[in-house]
């Protein structure tokens, strides 16, 4: 079955994702300005775009186990998920900026609030990721220490779900959900990283 599924894959082409990306924003803000989004629009629409943030985070992160454990071969999709990701990070972030605080107090809230702290330095990890996100950096870096800096995103996910768990109120299970999950990844993560350096075996 994952052969057949890794066959099918193999002929869907990775730009096809940027192509579908944004279309869940568009609905979105459509959803907000025909007023089915609730009173306070703004907020809703922010809150769905740092959801599909986080979601495309997990999708970039369970690229490796998901071949690892499963078998199941999306490496080649795992660049445009990651400029996707980003992408949706700054929906997210521009509509803070604008349709919520409407530029007013920014830096003031950046400070005080910590759940924007812990987000903003989320989104400022991911630039440098999505700025070497091509083939031209991978050269000119080299592929260790591009590799190496790519690995921001283990700090860009904890912090993306340390930004959900303060930024709700009181006991939710919701991001504390996401917060496992991505715990998880990580670990399993870390564990491969460790099982793949020279002189360390691997389970059979």
């Amino acid at each position: 079955m994952v052969d057949q599924v890794n066959t099918a894959l193999r002929r869907v082409p990775a730009w096809v994702l940027y192509l579908v990306a944004p279309l869940p924003v568009l609905a979105i803000y459509y959803l907000g300005l025909t007023g089915s989004l609730g009173v306070d629009p703004a907020k809703r629409i922010e809150h769905e775009l740092g959801l599909w943030s986080l979601w495309l985070l997990i999708a970039g992160l369970s690229i490796s186990p998901a071949r690892r454990w499963v078998g199941l071969n999306l490496l080649k999709f795992r660049r445009a998920v990651g400029v996707i990701t980003f992408f949706y990070l700054q929906a997210h972030l521009l509509t803070w900026l604008v349709l919520d605080v409407q530029f007013q107090n920014v830096w003031a809230d950046i400070v005080k609030r910590w759940y924007i702290t812990v987000g903003m330095a989320a989104f400022v990890l991911m630039i440098p990721l999505a700025l070497t996100s091509n083939d031209w950096s991978l050269k000119r870096l080299g592929a260790s220490t591009w590799r190496k800096l790519h690995k921001l995103v283990y700090p860009i996910a904890i912090l993306g779900a340390v930004h959900f768990l303060l930024l709700v109120k009181g006991f939710q299970w919701e991001p504390i959900i996401y917060a496992v999950i991505i715990a998880g990844l990580l670990f399993s993560r870390i564990r491969t990283d460790r099982l793949s350096r020279p002189g360390m075996s691997r389970p059979t």
